[in-house]
């Protein structure tokens, strides 16, 4: 998974983030979302609201390759990778058929 900071204020972050996985039949997908944060006085977080989508991609158009476990450092982020404005791909998918 790649996550990036979106925007904040006060009590409130918004991050997107990215994802790579495969289905049991070897079918690869890329899962895109967003999420927004709320936090309340104390700390704690008092909302939370996720989107997600997942578009079907080729096994030879995955951009994430690294061992289990934590993306390394020196790996590309979203915007590197160009996919910051994949919401709108994914948009574009679903209404072009």
């Amino acid at each position: 998974m790649i996550k990036e900071l979106w925007a904040f204020t006060e009590n409130r972050i918004a991050v997107r983030y990215a994802y790579e996985w495969h289905d049991d039949s070897g079918n690869w997908f890329r899962s895109y979302g967003n999420e927004n944060w709320e936090f309340a006085t104390d700390g704690l977080m008092q909302n939370r609201f996720a989107s997600i989508n997942d578009l079907p991609i080729a096994e030879s158009d995955r951009k994430y390759h690294w061992p289990p476990g934590r993306r390394p450092d020196e790996h590309p982020g979203l915007s590197e990778l160009g996919l910051w404005s994949v919401r709108w791909l994914v948009f574009q998918r679903m209404f072009a058929e």
